[in-house]
């Protein structure tokens, strides 16, 4: 049972095989989270310098996506590893990004949220390809 939460153990000493979408998609979800800190750091500076219409809410802010964007990328980070926890995180991040890009694409902001959409597509299409999910299901006991 020890063998299996972690994720990364088969049966003794062989190491089951990350396949290759899982790692697209922790590339993908490692991505998407370094861009969440990467505007924790403009909140920051835009508050700082003065030009935030409120610096409290841009602090705020930036703490929040620092929490997110951190959690985004260890997940990414963990899929990249062969983590089979960060999955669950890297899904819920594309589902949420996939509402964001639709209201942006509403929103006669299609040249953001069009690119949006794509990446959250092509990170689920990553995260459930086949390979992924028997490699998951292995991590279960799960064989076909």
């Amino acid at each position: 049972m020890a063998e299996q939460s972690k994720g990364e153990e088969k049966s003794g000493d062989e190491v089951e095989a990350v396949p290759r979408t899982v790692r697209v998609a922790g590339a993908l979800v490692a991505l998407e989270g370094a861009l969440g800190l990467v505007a924790m750091v403009v909140l920051i500076v835009v508050g700082a310098d003065g030009h935030a219409q409120n610096a409290k809410n841009s602090y705020l802010t930036a703490g929040y996506a620092a929490i997110l964007g951190g959690a985004v990328l260890a997940a990414g980070i963990g899929l990249l590893r062969g983590k089979r926890w960060g999955r669950a995180i890297a899904t819920l991040t594309q589902l949420l990004l996939l509402g964001v890009a639709y209201f942006m694409f509403t929103s006669d902001r299609p040249e953001f949220g069009a690119p949006l959409g794509l990446l959250a597509l092509a990170a689920l299409g990553a995260l459930f390809a086949p390979a992924s999910n028997r490699w998951m299901a292995a991590g279960y006991g799960v064989v076909d």
